[in-house]
């Protein structure tokens, strides 16, 4: 593999807002395994947040990159499993993918196929466009995917806050996280918290006996 980005490479980040930012774009925020796919020619990788390779547990993400990606890119988006009756994302079906055993693997890669949504582009041929602002990185990625058929998805994405607030209001019946809001001029900051989060508010009564902080810190 022979990349101008090359893995490993830890994704843009998010950090938690309470309302819709102006003057953004807005997606989806997808409830499932944030991944960076390169391919290059008949080779594919599948690198996890935390750097780690994943390519091993999902060989239908595999084969879907070998039939709908340019021959040399590197895209960014989110692994997700989708119930059967396609109504909701399934992330408990997701996190069992994750399995040492061969066999087990290619058993779920039928049973409980993934399917990749992409919503950023680092690389495309011969070219680096980490440094281009969003909105031109947008218009290459829907040139790179615009034949691509399922699993390999692009997000959605809208300029209008009325949308946005519509979307984030019917996403939480079907398993999504949120709202994510994205600077149309921003540079991609591999493992920088520059972009926001919208997420749903979900509350319990409950008696705290302890806490732990999450290891990237209390804004994760």
């Amino acid at each position: 593999m022979d990349l101008p980005v090359m893995p490993p490479v830890k994704p843009m980040l998010a950090k938690p807002v309470k309302g819709i930012p102006e003057g953004q774009f807005y997606e989806p925020k997808w409830d499932g395994f944030r991944s960076i796919i390169f391919r290059d020619g008949d080779e594919v990788e599948i690198g996890s947040r935390n750097e780690k390779p994943m390519t091993r547990y999902f060989p239908e993400l595999v084969e879907a990159v070998l039939a709908n990606f340019p021959e040399r890119a590197v895209i960014d988006g989110e692994i997700i499993c989708v119930e059967p009756d396609g109504r909701r994302l399934d992330f408990e079906a997701l996190q069992q993918r994750i399995h040492p055993a061969d066999s087990r693997v290619r058993k779920l890669a039928v049973e409980t196929p993934a399917s990749f949504v992409a919503f950023d582009v680092l690389a495309l041929d011969d070219e680096n466009l980490m440094d281009r602002p969003l909105e031109e990185r947008r218009v290459a990625l829907e040139g790179a995917l615009a034949q691509a058929e399922p699993p390999i998805h692009l997000t959605r994405l809208t300029r209008d806050t009325t949308e946005a607030q519509e979307w984030f209001e019917q996403f939480e019946g079907a398993g999504l996280d949120g709202l994510i809001a994205k600077d149309p001029a921003g540079v991609y900051q591999p493992d920088k918290r520059v972009q926001s989060k919208i997420k749903h508010e979900r509350t319990a009564d409950c008696v705290v006996a302890g806490y732990r902080v999450h290891k990237s810190g209390p804004d994760a």
